[in-house]
Parts: structure tokens; sequence; C-alpha cells
């Protein structure tokens, strides 16, 4: 798969590692062009097999999945500026609309999430997916935690669009699980607001992982 990235910061570096860990092409698009080449000779130093670019605008290369790897509102703002020039891709929304000053709270309304207001926002053919909103940016340069895969936890409307970013998660070692449609959203940004709350009081160290159990 073509897996296009915007972003350049911690996300993107953890959800890049893991696709080119599956073997897909990865295009890195971010604000500063040196910040953002700066990641890709990172990325191919620690991938040096790995198809990986930067690349100067979005939905111009047909990406079969377009991750959002930039914190809210963004997301939403880049799916309603570019409209169509989407279409034909997945969004992934990996954000956690959280308060980022006390980790308290979350800064969407009642009722909804950020991926559903992603997809309100995105052009028709552009379907949206929650993914990896419940990992933490370090443990997915291992992927692994306490020697276990760690679980993506999926949501979303489309079930193509789902199974392809399972593959994504697959390929690179993590055990994907599909949680439902698209609504489902609201509980893993929740979820994530607690997990994020929790690191302090409990010294995890932002290094902990959310694991469903049999």
């Amino acid at each position: 798969m073509l897996v296009t990235i915007v972003g350049a910061g911690a996300m993107a570096r953890g959800t890049a590692t893991i696709a080119l860990a599956g073997g897909h092409s990865v295009r890195l698009v971010g604000r500063s062009p040196e910040r953002t080449e700066a990641l890709v000779g990172e990325l191919r130093a620690t991938a040096p097999d790995g198809d990986v670019e930067r690349s100067d605008a979005i939905g111009t290369e047909d990406a079969d999945l377009v991750v959002l790897a930039v914190p809210w509102p963004a997301g939403r703002d880049i799916a309603a500026d570019l409209g169509t020039a989407l279409a034909g891709s997945v969004l992934v929304d990996l954000c956690n609309p959280v308060d980022r000053t006390t980790l308290d709270a979350l800064v969407v309304p009642p009722g909804t999430s950020a991926a559903e207001e992603i997809a309100a926002a995105a052009a028709p053919g552009a379907p949206v997916v929650k993914a990896f909103n419940t990992v933490f940016a370090r443990t997915l340069l291992s992927g692994r935690v306490a020697d276990r895969p760690l679980d993506v936890l999926i949501a979303g409307d489309d079930e193509d669009g789902k199974g392809a970013v399972a593959d994504l998660a697959a390929s690179g070692g993590l055990r994907p699980l599909d949680v439902g449609p698209l609504r489902r959203a609201r509980e893993l940004e929740g979820f994530q607001l607690l997990h994020m709350a929790a690191q302090e009081r409990l010294g995890l160290g932002w290094s902990s992982a959310v694991k469903i159990l049999p």
C-alpha cells in the first residue's frame, strides 16, 4: 500500500515505522519541509530498504491510506480544505481531542468524536477510520509492550477501509481489533483520555498500552 502520513511529529514517526516494517511505501507531508526531511532521514537510517520520501502535497498520489497524524482540529481542517482531492483514499484519524493543558477533558461536544467530525467535513469517497489513538508514539517504535504486540482498536463505517487499516497494523506486527462503527470513536477517545490522565499518577511514563485479553 501507499501510505501518506500528514505530520512530522512523534505519531507520524511511529506510524511510518509500522508501515515500513510492513513493507508499505510511505510519503510524509509536513508544514515544515526541513523537519519533514529530517524525519525521512531518520526513517531511512532505521529502515534502509524502506520506500519513504517527503511529498509536497496531500491527495496528489492516490494514496491508499492518508494518516492524519496531527493534533485536533487540524485533521478536520485538512479534510475540509482538500475536499475531493482525498476521494479514493481512506482517512485514518489517530488524534485525541483532549485539553492539552490539563489532560482532563475532551474538547469535542458530547455525543460526537473527532473522527465523526472529520467524517462530516470530508468529501464523499474519503471514508474515515479511527485507529492508533489508544497507543502512544514511543510504543509504536517497537510495536510491543511487556513483550506483547500492541492492540490497535479500529472503528469505522467502511468495511474495506477498516480492512486496509487492519492490514497496515498486522503487517507491522501489531494486533488489529475491529471494535465496530465510527461512533465507537467516542469511547476510544474517552478511554484514551483516561489512559493519558493516569500516566503521572501511576508512574507509567507514556510507555503503557491498552491490551484486550480473552
